[in-house]
């Protein structure tokens, strides 16, 4: 059975993508789990991975221009796993170390410029460290690690393989 082509891979991509960020919206709107700003960032990165994913779909790339996407598929997924990755170390640490709460993310937004308010975003809140999803005991931030983690190597090596 041959793997389906470069196009087809990369809808699949977008599908998951899509996919991802439905439970994500269930989550925040079903289940009342409202995101925290480390959150909102996975969820950015996610959409630009999907939007990364369509476009290449879309364009039927030739070498170069699949070499590019693989590259935009490294930034995006990587980008997304270090959040993650940051949010679940935030999640780990012992209830004396976690940062206090600090103001939601729209505020932040709202009213420091940019590099402060990402320093504020990245420096986390007690409401980041809190755990209040787990799937077959893994956190929603490990879950990202795992789909966006998966959805990088599986994007990068389709967009550089040889047909």
């Amino acid at each position: 059975m041959a793997l389906p082509n470069k196009r087809q891979q990369n809808l699949l991509g977008f599908l998951a993508c899509a996919g991802m960020m439905g439970f994500a919206l269930y989550a925040q709107y079903v289940l009342m789990l409202d995101p925290c700003p480390l959150c909102v960032f996975q969820r950015i990165a996610t959409i630009f991975l999907g939007i990364v994913f369509l476009v290449a779909a879309s364009h039927n790339p030739g070498r170069l221009g699949a070499g590019v996407y693989a590259a935009l598929v490294l930034v995006m997924a990587g980008g997304g796993v270090a959040v993650a990755s940051w949010h679940v170390y935030l999640q780990s640490l012992p209830a004396d170390k976690v940062p206090s709460c600090g103001p939601g993310f729209e505020y932040i937004m709202g009213n420091f410029a940019l590099f402060d308010a990402l320093s504020l975003i990245f420096q986390g809140s007690g409401e980041c460290a809190e755990v209040v999803w787990r799937l077959l005991g893994l956190s929603m931030p490990t879950w990202v690690i795992i789909g966006l983690g998966g959805l990088g190597i599986a994007g990068i090596w389709n967009n550089l393989r040889k047909t």
